[in-house]
């Protein structure tokens, strides 16, 4: 294993320390369950159902519907 070391925001360290507590496992495997899941996610962008929405000026918008799609998934 490598050793990685992450800046995290204290809130965001409580969360991942109170839920680790909760489920009983370290911080690290935790960590390692979340990264593994984020990455194998296939996570898809809503905008790609876009030409699918009835609308002609999808080509025109698309930025601006890719930046909303951004906006929402964070």
């Amino acid at each position: 294993m490598v050793r990685t070391t992450v800046k995290l925001p204290e809130a965001l360290d409580a969360r991942l320390r109170y839920e680790s507590e909760r489920r009983g496992i370290t911080i690290s495997e935790l960590t390692r369950e979340a990264i593994e899941s984020h990455l194998h996610s296939g996570r898809k962008l809503g905008a790609a159902a876009a030409g699918r929405s009835g609308r002609s000026d999808v080509s025109e918008r698309i930025e601006e519907i890719l930046a909303r799609e951004a906006r929402s998934s964070r």
